[in-house]
């Protein structure tokens, strides 16, 4: 076989390659690696970050408040610059909005699984996953903060700039009360929202001492 010929398709089939990895959601390639397991909080706020959807619980003022789930996708920021806190656009037309205005008690569930760092089951202990309890709240209309929501959720979601104006999109946030972390066998792990909300704040000013 010629070589420019061999040469040829070694590229075709690195490109090839490089093109399933693209579009995959279990085989891309991380911003962030996966931080040791022993380090909660900075487990915690890697899931959030490297996340791009998960199951958002509310009360269902339908169904005599049984507890509602539905797939959002969401962001906590822009790429590697995530604060902690799940944004979210919600249309009044979704129950889940609907319930969160008339009782804002929510939960917010995430998974390692999507990310594609865990090739075991998802109920697996080593298979990370999060649930942050809280309120689902609207965030202040013409604010500071529904512009960092607005540009944190563009960036991760740009179609959801085409979404239909009329359908009366919101943005929405997590205020979070309480953290459900298991990443290893034991158990959930323990961790505060301060020590979960301040993760990035302390390693900066470690990184001084």
């Amino acid at each position: 076989m010629e070589p420019q010929v061999r040469l040829r398709q070694i590229i075709f089939f690195f490109l090839l390659v490089l093109t399933v990895l693209e579009h995959s959601s279990s085989a891309r390639i991380l911003s962030i690696s996966k931080p040791d397991r022993h380090d909660i909080a900075a487990s915690a706020r890697w899931l959030v970050s490297q996340n791009s959807w998960g199951v958002l619980s509310t009360l269902s003022i339908e169904h005599e408040g049984a507890p509602f789930g539905n797939v959002v996708s969401y962001s906590d920021g822009l790429p590697e610059k995530g604060n902690g806190i799940p944004y979210f656009y919600l249309t009044i037309l979704d129950p889940t909005t609907r319930n969160a205005l008339k009782d804002s008690r929510a939960s917010f569930a995430i998974s390692e699984s999507p990310i594609g760092t865990c090739k075991r089951d998802p109920m697996d202990p080593t298979c990370s996953k999060l649930t942050l309890t809280g309120k689902l709240l609207q965030v202040d209309e013409g604010s500071k903060e529904e512009e960092v929501a607005k540009e944190a959720l563009f960036t991760k979601h740009p179609e959801m700039m085409d979404w239909p104006k009329e359908h009366d999109f919101r943005f929405f946030k997590l205020e979070i009360i309480n953290i459900f972390l298991i990443n290893w066998y034991g158990g959930a792990k323990s961790i505060t929202v301060d020590e979960y909300l301040r993760y990035k704040a302390i390693k900066v000013a470690s990184s001084f001492l």
